[in-house]
């Protein structure tokens, strides 16, 4: 089975390298995860309780995938289920921001994290083991410089239903400032094509936790007048902490933990 995931790799890099969407879907489909039709006995079913109780923030402080789960977990981020997952959360997400009764005065945001919830970094996590390998920031700041994430298709969806109602977007990423440009680059590339602001990790907050830095910049535009009506990110350190908007939105993501 790991043999596929080779060739697989070269048809995701490839697609996401075109920019083209539809590309991207249909080979980010062509993995199917076992379902266990025709009495065939489930694979894995340790492994999704655990991503289970990664995903209900149990299971947390992990450094690394289990060994035992990487190709579970590969199936799930390649295959229909994590997409399903997705959709799931962007589709309540929608619901909730059309229910709004906006200000009108350009104030109401939308704040976005970046890495697996704007933007997909798959090409790179199927070749280093779908989170089993031990973060490596070099290799993967590698990828980032490249500039060839695609966009997260259901977020992607989310984020051009928002901006006729009014809702501006602001991304914060716990990418650094040296990543501006790339990231800037990258985002148009995948098809946000506008935003309120893009708020990068300054070297002021390099031993700030994911929640006390993403806290700190939440705060500051509620200070400058910004009503953060909705949250989004991948990880729960996105969401947590103070500041934290009217609503909050976590999207499946169980290849790493940031805190």
């Amino acid at each position: 089975m790991r043999l596929l995931f080779p060739l697989l790799l070269a048809a995701v890099v490839a697609a996401a390298t075109t920019g083209s969407e539809e590309e991207f879907l249909n080979q980010i489909h062509a993995l199917r995860p076992r379902h266990g039709a025709g009495g065939t006995p489930v694979q894995g079913l340790s492994c999704l309780s655990w991503r289970l109780g990664v995903e209900a923030h149990n299971v947390i402080n992990w450094k690394t995938v289990p060994q035992a789960c990487e190709d579970y977990v590969g199936h799930y981020m390649l295959g229909h289920q994590y997409r399903k997952d997705s959709e799931t959360v962007v589709n309540e997400a929608l619901v909730y921001a059309q229910s709004l009764h906006l200000g009108g005065d350009g104030k109401d945001i939308w704040v976005f994290d970046i890495d697996e919830t704007t933007l997909s970094n798959l090409p790179y996590y199927a070749n280093h083991g779908f989170g089993v390998q031990p973060y490596n920031s070099t290799q993967f700041n590698i990828w980032v410089d490249m500039g060839k994430a695609p966009a997260l298709p259901e977020s992607l969806k989310l984020y051009g239903k928002l901006l006729p109602l009014g809702l501006k977007v602001v991304f914060i990423t716990g990418r650094p400032e040296s990543q501006r440009n790339v990231t800037t680059n990258n985002l148009r590339k995948a098809g946000y094509h506008t935003w309120e602001k893009l708020i990068l990790k300054s070297s002021n907050y390099t031993s700030y936790t994911a929640v006390a830095y993403k806290s700190i910049q939440r705060k500051i535009l509620e200070k400058n007048g910004y009503r953060i009506a909705g949250n989004m990110g991948d990880q729960w350190s996105d969401i947590l902490g103070t500041h934290v908007g009217n609503r909050t939105f976590k999207l499946p993501d169980p290849m790493y933990y940031i805190s």
